[in-house]
């Protein structure tokens, strides 16, 4: 018998996620997906429910993904932004949110410098907690939207597919929340990038690691490439980005001269001409625009199913 709820009350990580929770959301997503396409693209089914927007990090992309999921269910939506708040003036982060609960909202989606703490929040408030990325720990609907959309590139699921992530793995939460994903569904996984950037003991986690480029494309059915994350780097992990192109970028004429054709997919933002060169990012090769799509489908999923659950 197919599971018709999550098992849990918050999305805080895939580690926190059963098999059939992530295939639930699928399934969720996949019905949604057809109501985004459609010319009258509202829901009623998150209406009197307020869901907060905490974002104590920069965001575009997923905040605005978030914010259209949330307005396709037809939630009141309140937007929270660290730099123009009181946590400037010193409150912390269990008091910002205290007085937001205040205003009696249901759901609350955070993104948070801090690794652990939609965790931390989830022990102390009663609204509905989803991560929406917390420091260099998990992003967790990244990784579904990526192994969804994985999914419908194949038109199959991922068990015994082979998937590369290539890049700045040792930053990045799209790395760790994917790996523990595509791992859950049967997925090979291999890791690609600079050893700097690749961290130590990572294949406790039941991965693969390679450093050549070109071997691991031609081993992989998809290219998940994630984006060098500048931000977060305090010292120099490699020489130049013009040397990282040469030895870890995916250009067309490089996809060309493989025997087997290769899915492309990228979180965003891309570097382009780092990562990816604009001629792969805007190939048919290319999947990266349709994420975006699934994002929002599979973000409405998870607040459709999680309002369902709430205390």
């Amino acid at each position: 018998m197919s599971q018709n709820q999550l098992s849990t009350r918050h999305l805080l990580g895939i580690k926190h996620l059963t098999v059939e929770d992530i295939r639930l959301i699928f399934d969720t997503a996949l019905e949604f997906k057809e109501v985004i396409n459609r010319p009258i693209k509202k829901v009623p089914s998150l209406r009197d429910i307020t869901v907060a927007n905490l974002f104590f990090e920069n965001s575009t992309r997923t905040r605005i993904s978030f914010e259209l999921a949330e307005k396709r269910l037809s939630a009141d939506v309140v937007n929270f932004s660290a730099s123009s708040s009181s946590v400037k003036k010193g409150e912390t982060l269990l008091d910002t949110v205290n007085n937001i609960l205040s205003m009696k909202v249901d759901m609350v989606v955070m993104r948070h410098p801090a690794p652990g703490a939609p965790i931390y929040l989830s022990k102390r408030i009663p609204a509905n907690i989803i991560n929406a990325g917390d420091g260099t720990h998990e992003h967790p609907t990244q990784a579904l939207l990526d192994a969804f959309s994985m999914q419908l590139a194949l038109n199959d699921e991922l068990k015994g597919k082979n998937i590369a992530i290539f890049g700045d793995i040792l930053h990045s939460r799209v790395a760790m929340s994917n790996i523990f994903c595509l791992k859950k569904l049967g997925a090979n996984v291999r890791l690609c990038g600079p050893p700097t950037l690749i961290p130590k003991h990572i294949h406790k986690l039941g991965v693969d690691v390679s450093y050549d480029i070109r071997k691991t494309l031609e081993w992989c059915d998809i290219a998940n490439v994630l984006r060098i994350q500048l931000e977060r780097q305090d010292i120099k992990y490699f020489p130049s980005l013009r040397e990282y192109h040469n030895h870890f970028g995916i250009s067309k004429k490089l996809l060309d001269s493989l025997d087997n054709p290769v899915i492309v997919m990228h979180p965003g933002p891309i570097n382009r001409g780092v990562e990816l060169t604009s001629d792969v990012a805007d190939s048919d090769q290319s999947i990266i625009l349709q994420q975006v799509e699934n994002g929002v489908a599979i973000r409405m999923a998870i607040l459709y199913l999680l309002s369902t659950l709430r205390a």
